[in-house]
């Protein structure tokens, strides 16, 4: 066998996040393909290479790499002809030194000269390698990035509704790391591996039937064999590849949404719960992917016997024929017989070597659909496209909706408007209100064309909406929508994007200064990024920008929080904005939206999450800005309308009433009428305000309070889930690149294989057979070359009988058949138990993963630059680079180091002076391979970290999808993404050139191997130390060894990134607290195990809950986040709430309150003082947190996962126990969303989609506060959890929670004052203290503050 490899090289450095393979592929299931044409599966192959604009580049380098990789198939068969010759030569001069009456050195000078042919041929087959490898490694880099920007602008073209029905997040992040890692696998170095493979066989043929048709007729059967096993194998590997990978990309999907709310998670103990669906659909691609090991190992079994059954044969043809010429009926030698076996030979072992390569190229092709599905589908709506009527600037902004109808594409049989007629009139401000979920949002989506409608149309100035150029149409308004999203940039920037997309023609010399890195570079100057000295040094036009952001910061209420922030404008956002509280992202995303002085400002739920100090300064910069131009804003605070020119009331998808505010306020039955009076705050407190502040002095007040309320004494904060602000500045000192702060990477080998060792135990028989067969394949190597020497020794004329020929040929023909059938079960034993091996590893590490970043803390997920998308690549990412170089892998790896081993013993037994010289060229093989290895591991670190962040970007960019179409920044966030990479393209290709002179070295060092082997051998056997059978036992078993020792290191990219990652992968693990996973399909058994809970006894966890509430007390507590420990939060906070006590805690955006019910919930642990819940010290880090099973949360973003209602409203049932149909439906009642699940065609069933994208704003508040009580809660927090409801829905809900609240403890974060009205106890935050306490009448006759912002929201 031999050199077949003749140089098949695999792998230099393709793009960092390369796992070769099977496993890496992550996608969602396709629906069932139908049966493609043979010639269309051998094309689609092709197409991958000509997709995605190729330039002239990379059709020279397509045309380089493809006649460089078949030029080096070439050497090798035509070395077979001198390889022939010799063996001639080597015979004689065996039977000369034999006979002793002959002078064997007569043969030295032919010999000499063959070998230097031999010489000659190697150096060429080294130049062929070097290009064909470099070449395609490039076409792999500059495809990959390619199709990279071609999947991202695919994406960004989409409208919203695309991603309702796709898992966003997890399946972008899936398809840029697996299913891009899958197609350089397959389109990389191995191409040319195949090309050159192909070329050599075809050679070898040709060779042979010049040499000796008769024979190279024979063994042409073997051909259709291999076809036949090729296309059979490879449909059923594609089909269980597509299941794995569809099971894969929903598992990622649970895995992202989950690391996103950890809090929520947190909060719930819900981690088992959804350890249990993500364990599913692991299960489900572990078992697909044993099948599709199975597959490949039935390949590779019948790949190897079909090889050797066919060498058996030839041999047995060939004796005869030498037979024949003894007895003087031919000229054939038994050098030309030699020839033609050993270069089929090697050629079977070529095709041998193919075998692997063909599941990868399989990977490519599905990865490649699967991208091509997403990047070819039509966009209804066209963010990107330059096609439509381009509205004047003169546009005055009148709005018309003719008869319009629609649903949503996830339920088309739901109208959620039906036959709408609506008129919004230019430079006037309209008012939509009416129960959550009648259609409001809706109505503002298609205003700004993020959805059509099924029938009607709709208007502007005019205009057909759909005739109109989508970015031209979106440049006219501003939209602010319910749950607004920043993107993960300083506040500067995030400002700045407004005008990104400005109509205005002052605004158009300012985008070339937007879409470059100059912004950014001024945001790190921090708190200076203002200053008018630095902005100076960066021109006059990031001048004219900074002064639009601060007049439009100052115009949204934000520039007095901002400016008091550590870092000021340059302060980071934080993923989708978390970094900062509710209400100042929507200050942030106001002063975005107002930046570019739009014509038509679009207001959902706008002001939702500020108190009314806030709300009110905002309202009144809407009411000057309304004056010239178009305002439509939807709201549930009716007092926040009152100066509308027009309101229009909606109910279940039809517009009821239409007046101003007097008009429909005048219809006392009206349903306006009747909204308004549920939203008063009771006229005794009316009166009582009334006679203690007149309406003028509510005007001037409300400037003092803004004094009061809005500047706290400390720094503001963020205090939402996020760590403050500061938080990211972390970010900037974590460890970059594929290092996770806190994550132990740089483990030693022999620590990764003890961890291994623990998750390997229990498949410990598994491991016991794939071992013994694996060192069954190995030995057959070395076996199969004994045979080989026994039988040229054989069938030398001068050393036998005709007949001895005859039976020699049949004997060790026998004895090749024998080797093929050990050959096919081995094969498929040690494959089969590999693959099976493997993806029980695989299942323990994706689950015990998951599971161990659930049980960190929410300080630990917002610590050290830590995010969600960095965190997701550890289960995404290095799942699949792990998963690539296991199974039929380790098995390969495994049988070539046994082979290796084998045939040095072997080759000392029978001739120890060749084997010896032959084992002193090992090192250089070695040096060469361990080169490369070096090479491409440094390389590998150095490009994670761009990788990753594009990747991040992309993924940002589909999770805010409705933030980057409202603000048409499709284009910005695929220059960012292009940035991000551009810098690695250069350094790659350097990379790859260096590289790949060791992968070229490593593959062709064994011609000079086999060059000096013959040389030396032959002056041994001239010497008669040996005979030509010693020699070519040593040459097959040593060289073909050496062979595969090469081929081994071509498969170093997959062992450095597969050990990184298994590094990172059991750093993860050894941060939780147990590793069991039980092995089976349904693994919620062992999943409801509540991590949080470890060391408590079940009995106590389960025991029925109390009935009275919990008492609270916080004791002197002083809180700063860890990342800014000079800027307290909470300053000596201390209070006690009794057992059943209902209390609201109220004060301005950013005041501290979000931070105290985080510390209830022991989130974050206090700096100082101590906070105990039923007289146990909650805030010691000893305590245990079962004490969270008592408690439920309503965060201010409902934080729902894709899954049915019952799923998600069964997350909040008590840890340990399981939520029964009756109490799922009581608890929806309770939270007045019953009525609207029963009306959906599957009921409790209805998948919610991603992030819940299915459902409105206020559905989704309404069911995140069912989820918390189905678990009947001694202690309930709401964290403005009624901002997206409407009057009615707020008040059915307000019956429903004061039932509940009998028996519970009630702390709510409200700004809306009658939602605490009936509190038994106000608690007034400001600047991180308790500044006032008391009832609302209490609070109402003492405190100016608290009385303005009640004043302001009253309706009569």
């Amino acid at each position: 066998m031999s050199a077949e490899e003749k140089g098949l090289a695999e792998k230099p450095p393709a793009a960092p996040e390369t796992p070769v393979a099977e496993t890496a592929v992550a996608a969602p299931p396709p629906p069932a393909p139908p049966k493609e044409p043979l010639t269309k599966k051998l094309f689609g192959y092709v197409r991958i290479f000509f997709s995605a604009d190729p330039t002239w580049t990379d059709y020279l380098l397509l045309l380089i790499g493809t006649i460089s990789a078949l030029a080096a198939g070439v050497p090798f068969p035509l070395m077979g002809i001198v390889f022939g010759q010799l063996v001639d030569d080597m015979n004689g001069a065996t039977c000369a030194a034999e006979q002793h009456d002959a002078n064997p050195f007569r043969y030295e000078h032919d010999i000499n000269d063959k070998v230097l042919i031999i010489v000659y041929i190697a150096i060429a087959a080294f130049c062929l390698i070097y290009i064909y490898v470099l070449s395609w490694s490039l076409i792999s880099q500059r495809l990959a990035a390619r199709l990279r920007n071609k999947y991202v602008s695919a994406l960004l073209r989409q409208p919203p509704a695309f991603f309702d029905t796709r898992a966003a997040g997890g399946e972008v992040s899936t398809r840029l790391h697996g299913d891009m890692a899958a197609l350089q696998a397959g389109t990389s170095e191995k191409v040319g591996v195949l090309l050159a493979s192909i070329s050599f066989f075809i050679t070898a043929y040709v060779v042979a039937f010049i040499k000796q048709a008769k024979l190279a007729g024979i063994l042409v059967s073997m051909i259709p064999a291999y076809l036949a096993m090729g296309l059979v194998g490879g449909a059923f590997f594609q089909k269980y590849m597509i299941k794995a990978a569809g099971a894969i990309a929903s598992a990622s999907s649970i895995a992202s949404e989950a690391l996103k709310n950890v809090m929520v998670v947190q909060a719930f103990g819900a981690a088992p719960r959804l350890e249990a669906k993500f364990a599913d659909h692991m299960a489900t691609a572990r078992d697909a992917g044993i099948k599709r090991g199975m597959s490949a190992a039935v390949q590779a079994g019948l790949l190897y016997f079909i090889a050797y059954a066919g060498n058996a044969l030839a041999f047995w043809e060939g004796s005869r024929m030498v037979a024949d010429a003894m007895a003087g009926k031919g000229s054939e030698t038994i050098g030309q017989i030699y020839t033609v076996i050993f270069i089929l030979v090697d050629a079977c072992v070529v095709l041998g070597n193919i075998s692997p390569l063909l599941p990868l190229l399989g990977g490519a092709q599905a990865a490649f659909d699967r991208l091509m599905k997403d990047i070819e589908e039509p966009s209804p709506i066209d963010g990107t496209s330059d096609q439509g009527v381009v509205l004047p600037f003169e546009t005055r902004g009148e709005i018309r909706f003719e008869n319009v109808s629609f649903s949503y594409p996830s339920r088309p049989d739901q109208l959620v408007l039906k036959n709408v007629d609506l008129t919004f009139p230019a430079g006037k401000h309209t008012a939509i209100v009416g129960l959550s979920g009648s259609g409001k949002s809706t109505v503002a989506a298609m205003i700004s064309r993020l959805q059509d409608p099924n029938s009607g149309r709709i208007t502007m100035d005019g205009y057909d909406l759909k005739e109109l150029n989508v970015r031209s149409l979106r440049s006219f308004i501003s939209l602010v929508q319910q749950e607004p999203s920043l993107l993960d940039r300083s506040i500067l920037e995030n400002i700045a994007l407004g005008l990104i997309n400005s109509p205005k023609p002052e605004h158009q010399r300012l985008k070339d200064i937007l879409h470059s890195h100059e912004l950014a570079d001024l945001a790190k100057k921090g708190k200076d990024s203002i200053d008018p000295a630095i902005v100076s040094s960066f021109g006059p036009l990031v001048q004219e920008i900074i002064n639009l952001i601060q007049h439009a910061a100052t115009e949204a209420d934000a520039a007095s929080f901002i400016e008091r922030l550590e870092k000021g404008y340059g302060t980071y956002a934080g993923p989708s904005g978390s970094m900062v509280s509710g209400g100042q992202r929507q200050r942030v995303a106001l002063a975005r939206a107002l930046i570019r002085d739009p014509k038509i400002l679009l207001l959902d739920e706008a002001t939702s999450a500020l108190d009314s100090a806030s709300e009110r300064r905002i309202q009144e910069a809407v009411d000057r800005a309304a004056k010239s131009r178009t305002v439509i804003s939807i709201a549930h605070r009716l007092s926040t309308i009152r100066n509308a020119d027009k309101i229009v009331v909606m109910e279940a998808g039809k517009v009821i009433e239409e007046g101003s505010y007097d008009e429909l306020m005048a219809k006392e039955d009206g349903a306006f009428a009747k909204m308004a009076n549920l939203q008063t705050l009771g006229t005794a407190h009316k009166a009582e305000a009334g006679s203690s502040v007149s309406g003028e002095s509510i005007e001037s007040s409300s400037s003092a309070s803004g004094t009061s309320v809005e500047k706290p004494s400390a720094p503001e904060v963020a205090v939402t889930p996020a760590p403050a602000p500061a938080a990211v500045e972390a970010a900037a000192a974590a460890p970059s690149g594929d290092e996770i702060a806190g994550i132990d990477t740089n483990r030693p080998l022999s620590s990764v294989v003890r961890s291994l060792g623990r998750f390997l135990r229990p498949s410990l028989g598994w491991l016991v057979i794939a071992i013994f067969a694996a060192v069954i394949v190995g030995g057959t190597f070395s076996g199969s070359g004994v045979i080989f020497g026994f039988t040229i020794s054989s069938l030398n004329p001068c050393s036998g009988s005709m007949e001895k020929v005859l039976y020699y040929g049949k004997f060790f023909g026998g004895f090749l058949f024998m080797l093929a059938c050990i050959e096919f079960f081995a094969n498929f034993a040690a494959w089969s138990c590999f693959a099976l091996i493997a993806e029980k590893l695989l299942y323990a590490m994706r689950v015990l993963s998951f599971r161990s970043l659930m049980e960190q803390g929410v300080q630990w997920h917002q610590s050290e630059g830590r995010s969600p998308s960095s965190l997701l690549t550890i289960i995404t990412k290095d799942s699949a680079s792990v998963g690539a170089f296991s199974g039929s892998t380790i098995g390969t790896v495994f049988s070539i180091c046994v082979n290796f081993i084998a045939a040095i013993i072997l080759s000392h037994i029978f001739a120890w002076k060749i084997a010896i010289v032959c084992l002193s060229i090992v090192p250089i093989l070695l040096g060469t391979g361990l080169m490369q290895l070096r090479m491409l591991a440094r390389y590998e670190e150095r490009h994670a970290e761009a990788f990753n962040k594009a990747t991040s970007v992309a993924v940002e960019a589909v999770q805010t999808i409705k933030t980057v179409a409202a603000l048409s920044l499709e284009h910005e966030v695929l220059g960012s993404y292009q940035r991000l990479l551009k810098n690695n393209r250069d350094e790659m290709v350097k990379a790859a050139a260096f590289t790949n002179i060791w992968l070229a070295l490593a593959n062709s060092v064994s011609f000079l191997v086999y060059a000096f082997a013959y040389w030396w051998g032959s002056q041994r056997i001239m010497h008669g130390e040996y005979s030509q059978r010693d020699f070519f036992i040593v040459l097959v078993a040593m060289l073909v060894s050496a062979q595969l020792w090469g081929q081994m290191f071509s498969l170093a990219p997959e062992f450095s990134r597969a050990r990184l990652a298994i590094s990172r992968i059991l750093g993860v693990i050894g941060l939780g607290s147990n590793d069991h996973v039980h092995d089976n399909s349904s693994p919620s058994a062992s999943n409801n195990t509540d991590p949080e809970a470890t060391g408590e006894s079940s009995a106590s966890r389960l025991s029925p809950p109390k009935k009275s509430g919990v008492q609270i007390t916080f004791s002197d507590v002083s809180f700063a986040y860890p990342s800014r420990p000079d800027h307290p939060v909470l300053d000596s906070v201390s209070f006690t709430i009794q057992p059943g006590q209902f209390v609201g805690l109220v004060g301005p955006s950013g005041a501290g309150k979000s931070t105290i019910m985080n510390l209830v919930q022991r989130l974050y642990s206090p700096t100082s003082g101590s906070i105990t819940i039923d007289g146990i010290d909650i805030s010691s880090s000893q305590s245990s947190n079962t004490f969270r099973d008592a408690i439920a949360l309503v965060p201010q973003e409902p934080a729902l996962f894709d899954g049915s209602v019952k799923f998600n409203v069964g997350l909040g049932a008590r840890p340990g126990t399981e939520a029964t149909d009756a109490e799922i439906e009581e608890a929806c009642r309770l939270a007045s969303i019953h009525d609207v699940i029963a009306s959906l065609p599957e009921g409790y069933e209805t998948e919610c989609g991603a992030s819940a994208s299915r459902l409105s704003g206020g559905q989704r508040q309404r069911l995140a506060i069912a989820r918390a009580l189905v678990r009947k809660p001694r202690l309930l927090l709401l964290d403005e959890s009624t901002s997206a409801l409407d009057a009615a829905s707020e008040a059915a809900l307000q019956e429903g929670l004061e039932k509940v609240a009998r028996d519970t403890t009630v702390l709510a974060i409200t700004h809306r004052l009658h939602t605490v009205q009936k509190a038994d106890v106000i608690f007034v935050v400001e600047g991180g203290k308790i500044v006032d306490r008391g009832t609302h009448s209490e609070l109402m006759a003492r405190r100016e503050s608290y009385r303005v912002n009640a004043m302001q929201q009253m309706l009569q």
